[in-house]
């Protein structure tokens, strides 16, 4: 039998986790996918600092009990009690402060007819933190900037994305010539509030059409690193089959993950409408039998589709609070 679980509180982000008294409060917060700052986890570089608000805790070096207002290092410290602790370098999802950082192409792939795969270096990318799911844009001189979503998690070294372009869409090719051009680029991130800074405490579903893939590979990855158990369902919805340029990377976490489902819809009709799609894919998730009163939900694609998957769901009981899409901030409804 495990020991007790208590419930940690990181001020002022509002995040919580649980953490057991035979674990110390880094690694726990880990476990929940939560992005507390360190380097060496012996106490000494000081970065997971941290002040002692509200509870019990112990010193795991002196085994000392703490007292509250005390100065703490989170690796050498576990939970008597519920604890409440003050730590203004976690933050809260889409709190970080977007920065501007000069990047290198280290990759650039084509992964489908017109879909390429992008990896970027940032030489300073320790002093960048991000969560799961939120977004960049590529500052190229004398345009307006370009936003992709960021389709890696946090805790890889490189910035993976995911860029749609071809030949008639002028501005998404002239991002791809400056990345082939072997120069390197101005990024600015994180962009975006519609992410993950920990778990999820209620099943997942994750809702794609097109490139809006990208977030929900950045979602799974992070998620696929935490100790999460809440199922995860992801429904990818695009035009034609040749357009799931990553189907069997999605059917290998199936494989690999057993929290994690993954449903693709195709409309293989080349004549259709995008609305037709949409709906389409609305109702594969209406009819997935998820509790929709208990579940919280991702979405990313066209502001049409998001905003006609969230009406549906919200009718069949979703709760409007539990419904995250970077479309609400960036395109909302008048």
């Amino acid at each position: 039998m495990g020991s007790r679980q208590w419930n940690v509180s990181l001020e002022p982000s509002s995040i919580r986790y649980a953490a057991s008294a035979d674990e110390d409060l880094l690694s726990a917060a880990a476990k929940a996918g939560i992005a507390v700052p360190h380097a060496c986890r012996n106490g000494v570089c000081e970065l997971c600092e941290a002040h002692l608000l509200g509870g019990s805790a112990l010193n795991t070096r002196s085994q000392q009990i703490m007292p509250v207002g005390a100065r703490l290092m989170m690796c050498r410290t576990a939970a008597l009690d519920h604890l409440e602790l003050e730590i203004n370098a976690v933050m809260a999802a889409g709190q970080n402060q977007p920065r501007k950082f000069q990047a290198n192409v280290v990759n650039l792939s084509s992964i489908s007819h017109d879909v390429y795969r992008v990896e970027l270096q940032l030489p300073r990318r320790r002093e960048l933190s991000f969560h799961a799911g939120q977004y960049l844009s590529i500052n190229l001189p004398d345009a307006e900037p370009c936003y992709f979503s960021i389709a890696s998690s946090p805790a890889e070294q490189n910035i993976e994305l995911h860029i749609q372009a071809s030949p008639e869409w002028l501005s998404a090719q002239k991002v791809i010539d400056a990345l082939a051009s072997g120069e390197t680029i101005t990024v600015e991130l994180p962009h975006g509030k519609a992410c993950l800074a920990c778990a999820p405490e209620k099943p997942l579903l994750l809702v794609a059409a097109g490139t809006g893939f990208a977030q929900m590979k950045s979602l799974v990855d992070y998620l696929r690193g935490t100790s999460s158990t809440q199922p995860v369902k992801l429904f990818w919805g695009v035009r034609r089959h040749e357009d799931m340029y990553l189907r069997s990377m999605a059917r290998q976490w199936e494989k690999e993950w057993s929290a994690f489902s993954f449903q693709p819809v195709v409309g293989d009709d080349e004549d259709s409408e995008w609305g037709g799609h949409h709906d389409q894919l609305v109702r594969a998730v209406l009819a997935s039998g998820t509790d929709l009163g208990n579940a919280e939900v991702h979405a990313s694609g066209s502001p049409t589709m998001v905003y006609t998957l969230m009406d549906a769901l919200v009718e069949a009981g979703l709760p409007p609070t539990a419904f995250f899409s970077d479309v609400l901030e960036y395109a909302p409804r008048n």
